[in-house]
């Protein structure tokens, strides 16, 4: 299985190396909303959330992403044709009832984290034993964010995950947050094109590590990510950009000026190891960091 990433669950060794799927769906769900922040990059929020008497479903775990986008996770053991359909009909009524939502992260997370909730790129992530080619095309005909991971247990403490397709959907307001961004390319340019041409630069760069990469709009900085974020870009300032990415920092040769562990400090966006671009040399010199943290996420 190309692509796949093990997660280790517990401290202790493999004892069984054959993947297998799980026995009962409810095994995925348990193992997956345990360590939930560390597979998919959500923060767990609720399990099996009613969706109250006129709708009649339960969610099978809602969470909120990194980006502080809402998001769905539903479950299956083996392939289900019905899985993405039944996804959409929980996020239409997620978006019909926002202030539940709200509520729910106030009293999980906090006010700050409820004041902050990103609408305009809520996320369905569907994880099953396999999907189908109907699956994948099914997905890129929707407006919504949504990402396809096939999953593998080995033995009884090991899982691994598959990004089978991911796409970013485009609501109005990420396409206004576009609309705005290109309208004020232009002045951007007059104030410092060669930042602007940076951050253009760093955007081919990025995208073009996989084909698996989608990109969310925030209101302080543009992350890019596959399940996780792995690397997110402020927008330019005067004399440089800033890149933060998912590398371990304590695996890097930090050199002053260049490249700084931000562990612990706040920051916008995601990511302890800060990159630091003021010229193309910069950025190629950028390079091998971002191919390790797009491979760690």
């Amino acid at each position: 299985m190309s692509g796949l990433k093990l997660f280790h669950t517990t401290n202790s060794g493999v004892t069984e190396v054959a993947p297998r799927l799980a026995e009962v769906e409810a095994d995925v769900q348990d193992l997956i909303e345990a360590h939930m922040e560390n597979m998919l990059g959500v923060r767990f929020l609720a399990s099996e959330y009613s969706t109250g008497p006129v709708h009649g479903g339960r969610i099978d775990s809602l969470g909120i992403d990194e980006n502080n986008a809402p998001a769905i996770v539903e479950y299956k053991r083996g392939i289900d044709a019905g899985v993405i359909h039944q996804g959409l009909f929980y996020m239409a009524w997620l978006m019909d009832h926002k202030d539940a939502f709200r509520h729910l992260v106030r009293d999980r997370l906090g006010a700050a984290v409820a004041a902050q909730v990103l609408w305009s790129a809520p996320r369905l992530i569907c994880v099953a034993g396999d999907f189908t080619r109907y699956d994948v095309h099914a997905v890129r005909e929707h407006r919504r964010s949504i990402d396809l991971v096939r999953y593998r247990f080995f033995g009884n403490e090991h899982i691994g995950l598959e990004t089978v397709a991911s796409v970013t959907g485009q609501t109005l307001a990420y396409r206004a947050v576009r609309r705005r961004s290109r309208a004020e390319a232009p002045r951007d340019r007059r104030v410092d094109g060669a930042m602007v041409d940076l951050a253009a630069a760093v955007d081919e760069v990025l995208l073009g590590l996989g084909d698996d990469i989608t990109k969310v709009e925030n209101r302080t900085y543009r992350a890019y990510q596959r399940l996780r974020n792995f690397a997110c870009v402020c927008p330019p300032q005067k004399t440089k950009l800033l890149v933060y990415l998912k590398a371990d920092p304590k695996e890097v040769d930090l050199v002053p000026g260049f490249t700084r562990d931000v562990t612990g400090l706040g920051h916008h966006g995601t990511g302890d190891l800060e990159v630091q671009l003021r010229t193309d040399r910069d950025l190629e010199r950028a390079q091998d960091l971002c191919r390790l943290s797009y491979a760690a996420a």
